[in-house]
């Protein structure tokens, strides 16, 4: 497959094959300046945002800190309640307040279930509705 230059024998026939280079530099050209012209698109989203005075700031919530020790022994903010009718009037406290506060239950790893079921089952039999199981890692193994 070698490229003939000439014709050894002579023949003085025409050569049908177009130079394409020209061709090819025209065509890179255009596109390059079609690429050059055509308008960069911005992806922006137009909102309309509120004008006047920011939202008054959000109070933190009240945290209660409920602790259930290995023995069963219940902690309400790091202070030992003696027995279940004090817990009771504590949580009939929370229940009744308009904006009640969140309660974080905090179970040992050691304790058996009984006891923590035994708080979960007065806070719901007295309308806390803001109660939440913190340190649920420390089950993980």
């Amino acid at each position: 497959m070698a490229m003939q230059i000439g014709s050894a024998s002579g023949d003085d026939e025409v050569m049908v094959e177009i130079n394409t280079t020209p061709l090819i530099d025209v065509m890179l050209v255009l596109l390059i300046m079609l690429i050059i012209t055509i308008p960069i698109q911005t992806h922006a989203v137009k909102m309309n945002m509120p004008i006047g005075n920011p939202p008054p700031q959000v109070k933190q919530p009240t945290i209660v800190k409920l602790d259930v020790d290995f023995d069963g022994t219940v902690y309400w903010n790091g202070q030992a309640l003696p027995d279940r009718p004090s817990l009771e009037s504590k949580l009939n406290d929370i229940a009744n307040q308009a904006d009640q506060p969140e309660v974080h239950l905090r179970p040992n790893k050691l304790v058996k279930y009984e006891h923590v079921a035994a708080v979960l089952a007065s806070a719901q039999r007295l309308g806390v509705t803001k109660i939440g199981m913190v340190g649920n890692e420390q089950f993980m193994n």
